[in-house]
């Protein structure tokens, strides 16, 4: 009885102590495992088993990508310029065991390393290239620091500068300089803008000058162009009216009729002297032979001649 009482007993260790040292390892950790104080294997995703007071889990790791924002650092530029600037690490740990056995307290070694590197960098720059090369600075530390943590196994993706704080009264001259600036950029802006407006008024000014110009000419030359027409429509008026008198056949009596009324027409009431042809003589004589034509009926038809001004 003591015996079998004795197999269950022993029979339950051995499954309590099987179960016990059953892992399974998450997605994106690893454990690094000791055998007897020495360095084993490294177990990645999965389920493994570990030899009971044999094996030991000496570390678990996590395979992300870690995030570390450093305190800010002083650091001094070339001119002698104080100031403070804080960086923020972006790294992941690609090799568990060199992470677990590479250096004593990595993350603080990352940190005085970045320091180091970070003064050495900005040592180097003045004021104004600190301010303007953080690219140039980030470029540097990531290098300087992926090189360095090779044999820690750790992986640098990526370190940005966060803040640079100059002194107070550095922080000051900026501003007014700043300042300064944007007010001459805006006197700037503000000739050109006025010089264009005047371009624009004086170009406005030349084309309307052009404008009326071409439109006087225009108009004048539709005036000449309607005068021109309208003698035109006078001498055909007139030669139509010749042409009709002269196939009239008129006699003696009517051409000295109307040689009296282009004479009047001529003289049209203003003027002071009058010159007539030795031709036309008679006229008494020839106011009674135009009544007996009248009386005869021997005066032809003459078409009326409009006149168009």
């Amino acid at each position: 009885m003591f015996e079998f009482i004795s197999g269950i007993i022993l029979l339950l260790i051995v499954i309590v102590l099987l179960v016990t040292n059953i892992r399974v390892v998450p997605q994106a950790r690893a454990y690094v495992v000791e055998r007897l104080g020495a360095y084993n294997a490294t177990w990645e995703v999965g389920l493994h088993f570990k030899i009971p007071l044999i094996d030991k889990i000496s570390k678990k790791v996590s395979l992300k990508e870690h995030v570390i924002d450093f305190p800010p650092q002083p650091v001094i530029t070339k001119d002698n310029v104080t100031m403070e600037i804080d960086t923020v690490l972006y790294f992941q740990i690609t090799d568990p065991k060199l992470y677990t056995y590479g250096a004593e307290n990595p993350m603080a070694a990352i940190e005085n390393l970045t320091a180091t590197t970070l003064r050495n960098i900005i040592g180097e720059l003045e004021l104004d290239g600190t301010l303007t090369s953080r690219e140039l600075i980030n470029t540097k530390i990531r290098v300087v620091l992926d090189e360095a943590t090779d044999a820690w196994g750790i992986k640098i993706n990526r370190v940005e500068v966060k803040n640079i704080v100059p002194p107070r009264d550095i922080q000051v001259a900026m501003e007014k300089q700043m300042r300064a600036e944007r007010e001459r950029r805006e006197a700037i802006i503000r000739a050109e803008g006025e010089k264009n407006s005047a371009i624009l008024i004086a170009e406005g000014h030349k084309e309307a000058v052009i404008l009326e110009a071409e439109a006087q000419k225009q108009a004048a030359i539709r005036s000449a162009e309607g005068e021109a027409e309208a003698i035109l429509m006078v001498q055909k008026a007139t030669a139509d009216g010749i042409k009709m008198l002269v196939e009239s056949q008129p006699n003696k009596e009517v051409l000295a009729l109307k040689s009296m009324e282009a004479f009047a027409a001529a003289a049209n009431g203003r003027a002071t002297k009058i010159i007539i042809p030795s031709e036309i003589q008679g006229i008494a004589g020839l106011a009674t032979s135009f009544a007996e034509l009248v009386k005869e009926d021997k005066i032809p038809e003459l078409k009326p001649i409009e006149k168009k001004a």
